[in-house]
């Protein structure tokens, strides 16, 4: 059994030290928002935020997250969270939206990073995410204006 602290609730999973936080939050806890991209932490589409920062969950253990706090997707809820996820509506960010949820979850901890990041802080801190659809452009805008409105 392995005790976890998920977007503020605590739960108890059946599972494997060894097993990927990724697929207990997928398929014991049903928080499918986190997405299974590569399986090696290449990909950014399974990152979730481990204490505020960013982690790949596909290749974190279970047993390396325990008595730490863990935020996915559906438990964002932050003003920056909640700024980021309208700048990406705003602004047509997603298309197919598959990586989205990652692409999101690391805006937010730059932006909680770094309120004020350039155009060479975004690239750095985006780079590990993929998007397929090649949405960078607009990925870079959005957390620019999401900027803007937070410091505003």
């Amino acid at each position: 059994m392995v005790s976890l602290k998920i977007n503020g609730s605590a739960h108890s999973v059946d599972a494997e030290p060894n097993t990927p936080l990724l697929w207990v939050l997928r398929d014991e806890l049903g928080l499918t928002g986190t997405k299974y991209g590569c399986g090696v932490a290449q990909c950014g589409a399974c990152t979730v935020h481990l204490d505020g920062q960013p982690l790949r969950s596909c290749s974190a253990p279970v047993s390396a997250v325990g008595g730490k706090n863990v935020t996915t997707i559906e438990g964002l809820s932050s003003k920056t969270a909640k700024t980021v996820q309208q700048a990406w509506i705003d602004l047509d960010v997603a298309q197919c939206g598959y990586c989205q949820s990652g692409q999101i979850m690391t805006a937010v901890a730059l932006l909680e990073a770094k309120p004020k990041p350039s155009d060479e802080d975004i690239d750095l801190a985006m780079a590990g995410n993929i998007c397929r659809c090649a949405t960078y452009v607009r990925i870079r805008a959005a957390v620019h204006a999401a900027s803007a409105k937070l410091s505003a």
